[in-house]
């Protein structure tokens, strides 16, 4: 596949429509106006990963993470993994043409209904009946499927075994991975994954139907323009009523700004992702745009949780083996192949997702020295000699588990980079119910449950999210949401209606979700920025299709 981003030499004053950042949001925002015929580019931070090179050795891995704390700053500004240290709560999300698509696991799943009958939503979100037409979108172009094959993996066995003890059935939920080789709607050709686990840590198959192999190509099919190491830092609007989109451009190995610079555009779609579309708006609004109170309000976690099960008795094989595979003769599945839900018709803050995880086979030499300083000394150093694919580490149950948290957390910008705040976020709720499912089916697999292997270290006690949602939230008027029900931002300048719109200004993202949704957030987030752009498209004239191409070489 032919590379998609384009060389800064090519970049424009001006633009019809700038898209920022590169995910689920804004590869649809880029996608469904390319093909209205507006003249689109696409400012990303990060760096574009081809298939076949993600990182698939422990240094390459480390070299291709950056971590952001208040007492600790590593790594280029373009690195794949973005981990965020927080005094209250750690996140991590992915950076690269693609987004959180090129290392999340992929798991399309749609919230329960009550999620939306929530009256935090603007009404119009359950009026308009677009959602359900956003959805089914999506569902075309990330193409979520079932493993055929998810009850022969063992990791799938082990979970579904301790959920029958338990009462609980195990399903395999929908990812966005192709089983079976295929042309997809961008008109690309994908090989059929071959169940090497490597999912989170970047798919070398192609297997994997992130935003770069499905709307980002279908972008540049129709005209836009991608760039790479292009950071933006705030949006403000000239005389001539036309945004103004300030960045930096990026060295190549994203240590260093080369220059700054401003263009301008029409319209400016923000889908940077929770973490930058909310802090680009907070320091726009520090260079005096109009912005609502509300805006770094309603983070939420969504009651996220990465835990652990040691010395399970089963063999778990949840350690990926990568591809080219490290090992022959042993399929690990996608990073997700067995789901168990916890209903609760009652109350729904109460409902619980179970997923087992895999981790990526570029972090499978650490792995004994992550699980050291917990006390599993004896079977980590045991691990060292005879490899983690057949020591102890194959009995090592990996888990990702959602739930529902009180969205309280709150973003502001602290010597001009974000910083989240929310006091006693490792108290929620949320985290108490999480532990108590999770220690009884890792007890039920004969292990003892592990929710932090690297407490005590840097990492801390506080919890870690890889679903954050929340900071440009949406609502019906700007003292209760900073986006209406399209994305459009609202316009607070002193003595305008409260539901006055900042004309061009939209967010894109899981950054307008005003609570947890309790499942996977990918699905939704595109859902919800395919209703956003027929929204747009009626406002402005525009038309589109939405049919997938036919197979391009």
């Amino acid at each position: 596949m032919a590379r998609l981003a384009t060389s800064h030499d090519a970049l424009k004053s001006h633009y019809d429509v700038i898209v920022v950042g590169s995910g689920y949001g804004a590869g649809v925002a880029a996608s469904r106006l390319a093909r209205a015929g507006k003249i689109v580019a696409v400012l990303e931070r990060g760096r574009e990963v081809p298939t076949g090179e993600f990182p698939t050795r422990f240094p390459d891995l480390k070299n291709d993470m950056q971590v952001r704390g208040r007492r600790i700053s590593s790594g280029p500004q373009t690195a794949l993994f973005d981990v965020r240290l927080g005094d209250d709560m750690h996140i991590l999300t992915g950076c690269g043409l693609g987004g959180g698509s090129l290392v999340n696991a992929g798991v399309a799943l749609r919230p329960d209904a009550r999620v939306f009958a929530d009256e935090i939503w603007p009404g119009q979100l359950r009026q308009d009946g677009l959602l359900d037409e956003g959805y089914r979108r999506a569902q075309v172009w990330l193409a979520p499927a079932r493993d055929p094959r998810s009850s022969e993996m063992t990791k799938y066995q082990a979970l579904d075994a301790a959920g029958q003890a338990s009462g609980d059935t195990t399903i395999a939920p929908p990812v966005a991975v192709s089983f079976d080789d295929r042309v997809n709607a961008a008109g690309l050709q994908q090989s059929a994954c071959t169940r090497c686990g490597d999912c989170c840590g970047g798919c070398n198959v192609g297997a994997k139907n992130t935003v770069a192999l499905t709307y980002l190509p279908d972008a540049k099919n129709h005209g836009a323009e991608l760039f790479t190491h292009v950071k933006v830092s705030h949006v403000t609007k000239d005389k001539a009523g036309c945004w103004q989109v300030s960045f930096a451009l990026l060295s190549d190995d994203g240590k260093d700004i080369v220059r700054h610079d401003t263009i301008t555009s029409d319209i400016v779609i923000l889908g940077a992702g929770t973490l930058g579309s909310t802090e680009i708006l907070l320091r726009s609004r520090d260079k005096g745009l109009a912005i609502s109170d509300n805006i770094g309000h309603r983070f939420s976690a969504n009651g996220d949780i990465i835990a652990f099960g040691w010395g399970a008795k089963p063999t778990i094989n949840a350690v990926g083996i990568g591809y080219p595979p490290k090992i022959k003769d042993r399929e690990i599945g996608a990073a997700v192949t067995g789901q168990i839900e916890i209903h609760d018709a009652n109350n729904l803050s109460h409902q619980l997702t179970v997923q087992e995880g895999v981790l990526p086979s570029a972090i499978a030499p650490a792995l004994p020295l992550l699980f050291v300083p917990n006390g599993r000394l004896l079977g980590a150093l045991k691990s060292l000699v005879q490899g983690v694919y057949n020591g102890p580490f194959a009995h090592l149950q990996t888990f990702f588990a959602v739930s529902h948290d009180s969205a309280s957390g709150t973003f502001t910008l602290d010597d001009d980079r974000l910083s989240l705040s929310w006091p006693n976020a490792k108290d929620e709720p949320a985290y108490q119910r999480l532990d108590r499912k999770l220690t009884e089916l890792v007890t039920q697999s004969g292990g003892k449950y592990v929710k932090n292997p690297l407490a005590g270290t840097i990492m801390g006690h506080q919890p870690a999210t890889a679903h954050p949602l929340g900071g440009c939230s949406m609502g019906a008027e700007h003292t209760n949401g900073v986006v209406d029900h399209k994305g459009q931002v609202f316009d607070a300048s002193p003595g305008r209606g409260s539901t006055e719109l900042h004309k061009g200004l939209y967010v894109v993202d899981g950054a307008v979700i005003p609570r947890s949704l309790g499942c996977n957030p990918l699905f939704t987030i595109t859902a919800l920025a395919e209703r956003s752009l027929m929204h747009i498209a009626a406002d402005l004239g525009l038309s589109f299709d939405t049919a997938p191409r036919r197979a391009t070489k």
